[in-house]
């Protein structure tokens, strides 16, 4: 990705352009409140902000009125660069500064604006160009390409069911250190051994043959892929 699409983009543009890919992903577009709930900004100043990167050019959104907002082509290359950035500061932060990973997300969110195509190339070749972050989300290429996951979530197991974990939600701490201690991290592999009724927590055995009750927060936040 080239950085000509970003030299002249503040940080608060790169961040509404992240937040619209992320709320964007399984949708056709995305609400104004939606993003504004995202972000914490009031609907109106979305809004307003959304009419500027609309009337921009290159577009960096495609703006209605009452529809939402979805990225353009050039909104899209820039959002995925950051998230590229955001995902292999992650890794770099944990693998040569031994930082934990609940400690990454808010670190990378300062920095992934800021860091050149050089250092992001020497991160990249650093850690042997990696495919996925430390929470399991995929790592962007340089020319703008994602992998698509084909997980879902740990709350969608039935009972006698399998799953690998691929990938946690990041941005809670707490969670993930609670995860931590409980053996849910990436690569680990759960089995539903009873689903309590309306709505009532699911039973877990893991690889390890420890026993585990979690409720939704967390069965919603971890993501697996069956396991035969």
């Amino acid at each position: 990705m080239s950085v000509t699409y970003r030299k002249d983009l503040s940080r608060a543009v790169e961040d509404y352009l992240k937040a619209i890919y992320e709320l964007q992903r399984g949708r056709q577009q995305v609400s104004t409140s939606a993003l504004a709930e995202r972000l914490g900004f009031a609907s109106a100043s979305v809004t307003g902000m959304l009419k500027k990167l609309h009337a921009q050019s290159p577009s960096l959104v495609k703006y209605q009125r009452h529809r939402g907002v979805t990225l353009t082509q050039t909104g899209e290359k820039i959002a995925l660069e950051i998230i590229r950035h955001h995902r292999l500061i992650e890794l770099y932060l944990i693998e040569a500064l031994g930082y934990s990973w609940d400690e990454v997300h808010e670190e990378a969110d300062r920095l992934e604006h800021f860091i050149s195509e050089s250092f992001e190339d020497r991160i990249a070749t650093f850690l042997g160009e990696p495919e996925v972050d430390p929470h399991g989300d995929p790592i962007p290429t340089k020319e703008g390409y994602i992998a698509v996951s084909a997980s879902t979530r740990l709350s969608a197991l039935q009972v006698g069911e399998s799953g690998r974990i691929t990938k946690v939600l990041d941005e809670d701490p707490e969670l993930l250190r609670y995860l931590t201690k409980l053996g849910l991290c990436p690569q680990a592999v759960v089995t539903v051994t009873q689903r309590d009724p309306f709505g009532g927590p699911i039973h877990i055995q893991t690889d390890a043959g420890a026993t585990q009750m979690l409720g939704d927060r967390v069965t919603d936040s971890v993501y697996v892929e069956l396991v035969q």
